[in-house]
């Protein structure tokens, strides 16, 4: 395997234009979740400072004049100043989880929109799926990309109020003189002592989040191994739960390759792996230096005030202010620093993100209505239709010329690869030509609106799926669907007998994923369920990519026996690999190696001995003598 570079950190000016187009996004989507967290964030940010300004004054009360109408006084208001306190944080919370519920979901909202809004051609495209996928080992493994923005902000904001309160209630410590009578500890009087001790402050303050981000843009780094090892994981450690690969697992022992690598002292997560090597070496090294810095810098501060205090500055009831706000003002600064960082490491993840949800539109959205025929009156014709797909030099088809019209039944066949597919997902629109063009009624279909001409097909295709819906939902691909009618769609498909089995007929739940009730299905019967759903759309052409693969001979035979009905006054494009299958079709249109290479029908097609129908039909036929 071709080892991958170690990501590269973006500029400060790049990273900060990212981050703040993550922030605009998600703002946009869901601006309360921002404004409850931001709220949540300033109150909790400025609301200890109440605590420690008072304590303050109780212990300078206490350790001085001692009168006891001042000392209930400041009691009294602490105690209210509390309970205010709680009250309003446990309403700011309960309104801040209320809206980022499901915050996980909300994210993943925006990558499915995305999806949804996207052109098929680049949802077929793999290298949009591996940026997907990439995108979410970003995510799940290290928490990078979008989740990390809105904790991000927080502590952004979070840190800047902090700092703001903390240099209130600290600036007195550096203001307040030592009296003249406390000798030679006068020198902390001095304003280049005092610039001194801020100095070396804010120097170690910074030190320590600069190690903490060190030791962590390794993880970011190394982010591409770490996803991979995490998909390797998801994929061996999980795969012993799925029911549908039981049986091989325990005939070919695939355990034993899972084993393999959930069990390697070697591989990335493992104790001999690189980000072990990585925790006993520079990670570990920049933590532990971190964590000494940041206690170095305590004990600075509690000598220097002390030394203040012990020379008369101030008095007892200030210490406690002093060290408390210094500490929690070395805090936010750490914070501002070590988020600056994390958002600098988390910039090139976001890059990756906005290069997904910005992959183009290309193809032409039309927006001429598409005339709605009671009779059912359409016809399609390819002229000099070739295509390309997406990075490839090669054509999937090349110069196909063929027309069809209203209620014909067009067979179309050829051997793996030779277009079949390709044509059908170009004929419904899911890809544009790449040479020639298609016409819908003499228009080209390119100058229709999109929804309006998807309208027209209904499509099973092989890799068709089904819900853990109930059954109607399926059907009708709609929470509220016309029951008889999706009950006639099924009887139609030669799901009747099924149905008349199931307890609770349409509103009965597939698989068992939201009800212990659920049925689990047969191949074959998915199969029927989702002809019946191209049944109940209703659409004036109806195409069938390999129905009754899944069947068995008796109701592949009742498919055949039944197609004029099945089809009515549709227009049907019937794709199958059993030659026999076509025999009920009025027309066949014969592909190979991308081209249209024979048109006719079954009599006409398998008269030409030296045609490929021909070779095609048989190398099968042999097998049913």
């Amino acid at each position: 395997m071709k080892k991958k570079k170690d990501k590269k950190l973006l500029s400060w000016k790049e990273a900060y234009a990212v981050n703040q187009k993550a922030f605009r996004l998600l703002y946009r989507r869901y601006p309360q979740m921002f404004t409850s967290r931001i709220i949540c964030v300033v109150w909790e940010a400025l609301t200890p400072y109440v605590g420690i300004y008072l304590s303050a004054l109780l212990i300078e009360e206490l350790s001085t004049s001692r009168n006891p109408q001042v000392l209930a006084r400041l009691v009294l208001i602490t105690l209210l100043s509390a309970a205010v306190i709680s009250l309003l944080s446990a309403f700011l919370i309960k309104w801040r989880d209320t809206q980022c519920a499901g915050m996980y979901f909300k994210v993943k909202q925006i990558f499915t929109k995305k999806l949804l809004d996207m052109d098929f051609v680049s949802i077929d495209d793999t290298k949009t799926h591996e940026m997907l996928s990439t995108i979410d080992q970003n995510q799940n493994g290290g928490g990078w990309g979008l989740y990390r923005v809105i904790g991000n902000y927080e502590a952004i904001v979070s840190a800047i109020l902090t700092l703001l309160g903390g240099i209130a209630l600290t600036v007195t410590l550096f203001t307040q003189p030592v009296p003249e009578s406390a000798g030679s500890l006068t020198v902390l009087n001095n304003p280049l002592f005092v610039l001194a001790v801020i100095f070396v402050m804010l120097a170690v303050t910074y030190i320590a989040p600069a190690l903490s981000n060190k030791a962590g843009s390794y993880y970011a780094h190394r982010a591409d191994s770490h996803n991979l090892a995490n998909r390797l994981f998801g994929f061996f450690g999980w795969l012993g739960y799925h029911q549908e690969f039981a049986t091989d697992m325990r005939i070919y022992r695939q355990d034993i390759i899972c084993d393999k690598y959930n069990s390697s002292k070697t591989d990335t997560f493992g104790s001999k792996g690189i980000f072990a090597q990585y925790a006993k070496g520079p990670i570990g090294f920049y933590s532990a230096a971190s964590a000494a810095v940041s206690v170095i810098f305590t004990g600075f501060v509690y000598v220097f005030v002390c030394l203040k205090a012990w020379a008369g500055a101030f008095g007892i009831g200030s210490v406690t202010q002093y060290i408390a706000s210094v500490t929690r003002l070395s805090s936010s600064v750490s914070s501002l620093i070590g988020t600056a960082g994390d958002m600098r490491n988390n910039a090139s993840f976001l890059k990756l993100v906005f290069e997904f949800l910005e992959i183009p539109n290309t193809m032409r959205q039309g927006n001429l209505p598409v005339e709605k025929r009671s009779n059912r009156d359409y016809e399609i014709e390819f002229k000099d239709v070739s295509f390309q797909y997406p990075g490839s030099d090669e054509y999937a088809l090349r110069h196909v010329n063929m027309k069809f019209k209203a209620g014909e039944r067009l067979a179309v066949v050829g051997q793996n690869g030779s277009g079949k597919t390709t044509f059908i997902k170009l004929l419904c629109r899911l890809y544009d030509p790449t040479e020639g063009v298609i016409l819908l009624n003499g228009t080209d279909i390119r100058e229709y609106n999109y929804l309006d001409y998807l309208a027209l097909f209904s499509v099973v295709f092989q890799d068709f799926k089904l819900f853990a819906f109930t059954l109607g939902q399926n059907v009708g691909v709609k929470v509220s669907y016309d029951k008889k009618m999706a009950e006639r769609c099924l009887r139609k498909a030669g799901f009747g007998e099924r149905l008349d089995t199931l307890e609770d007929g349409t509103e009965t739940y597939l698989y068992k994923e939201f009800s212990k009730a659920g049925v689990d299905i047969s191949g074959g019967e998915a199969q029927k369920i989702a002809l019946a759903r191209t049944l109940y759309k209703d659409a004036p052409f109806i195409v069938l990519d390999e129905p009754t693969a899944a069947l068995d001979p008796i109701a592949e035979a009742e498919v055949y026996l039944n197609f004029n009905d099945i089809v009515g006054d549709k227009t049907a494009i019937y794709i199958s690999h059993r030659l026999s299958s076509c025999r009920f079709c009025d027309d066949i249109a014969v592909f190979h190696e991308g081209e249209l290479v024979q048109r006719g029908s079954h009599e006409q097609l398998s008269a030409d001995t030296k045609g490929k129908y021909y070779e095609l039909w048989n190398a099968q036929a042999q097998y049913y003598h």
